[in-house]
């Protein structure tokens, strides 16, 4: 029998999908039962097609029917409906482990929040509903095939989501600004003196200011992750550990490196990789 009971191509499919994305997820997720990391790996895809829309060269006018296609195509899985390896699985998936059409639906709005303009300094409230669509929601999926499907499982989804995202904006700070995005809040931005310009804000003096409000912001959430993870299925929140601890490394050499340019990637060395998964991975 085979994960999901899916066809064997289809799961293929889809793992090829993950491994080509070049992502520690792949790693991460062989920690879970066949079922659930084929479901992981469904739900990726799903992400990373629909993230792929965003992002491609174009007006947003020729996103919107490929984006909508993906609305038709969630309301679809819910009628046992698919079009498609990922959505074949995604089906499976949704029946399993009680997935809920509008956490799909919030991912969708995320992204589509990218391909309708750059987004450049966003108010707070703004940049913490674009957390909530593009991470929290993927989170609050995964919590469910991991399996927990608790308030406080939700709870970990909102707060590990938005340390995540944090984490990510803050280390993509240069490649957001080549293409012409700034994601750090708008109210800070204006406190700290730092033009809206992507590219002529990480030069300003402010700039460390505004990036270490964002970094105590995204330490915040970690700790509420932390503290709702006590509260979950132990094992069913392994991979969420895994994550949590990894992202948290990050922000430590993000925050060890600084805010000045030039913004070299920062990455974990293989070592470290390697002893989160043993200690979280294995725990």
């Amino acid at each position: 029998m085979t994960p999901l009971n899916a066809a064997q191509a289809d799961l293929d499919a889809i793992e090829a999908i993950v491994r080509a994305a070049g992502t520690s997820f792949y790693r991460g997720m062989r920690v879970l039962p066949p079922d659930r990391r084929h479901a992981m790996y469904a739900i990726y895809a799903f992400c990373r097609m629909v993230d792929d829309i965003a992002d491609e060269e174009g007006a947003f006018a020729a996103k919107l029917p490929e984006l909508t296609a993906w609305r038709e195509r969630v309301a679809g899985l819910y009628r046992g409906q698919s079009d498609g390896p990922v959505t074949r699985v995604l089906v499976a998936a949704v029946q399993r482990f009680d997935l809920r059409r509008d956490d799909f639906l919030a991912v969708i709005d995320g992204m589509q929040m990218d391909a309708e303009t750059a987004i450049v300094a966003p108010d707070l409230a703004t940049l913490d509903l674009y957390c909530d669509r593009v991470a929290a929601a993927v989170g609050r999926l995964s919590v469910r095939a991991f399996g927990d499907a608790s308030p406080a499982a939700d709870q970990v989804a909102h707060s590990l989501g938005r340390a995540l995202q944090l984490t990510n904006i803050l280390r993509d700070l240069g490649e957001d600004a080549e293409r012409g995005r700034l994601y750090l809040p708008r109210e800070w931005l204006d406190a700290a003196a730092v033009p809206h310009d992507p590219v002529v804000a990480l030069q300003a003096a402010g700039l460390q200011q505004v990036c270490g409000r964002v970094a105590a912001l995204a330490h915040g959430h970690f700790r509420a992750a932390s503290e709702a993870m006590r509260r979950c299925d132990t094992k069913a929140m392994k991979p969420a550990r895994l994550m949590g601890a990894t992202y948290a490394a990050i922000l430590s050499r993000l925050e060890r490196r600084g805010w000045s340019p030039p913004h070299e990637r920062v990455s974990l060395p293989a070592w470290q990789k390697l002893w989160l998964a043993l200690r979280y991975g294995l725990a």
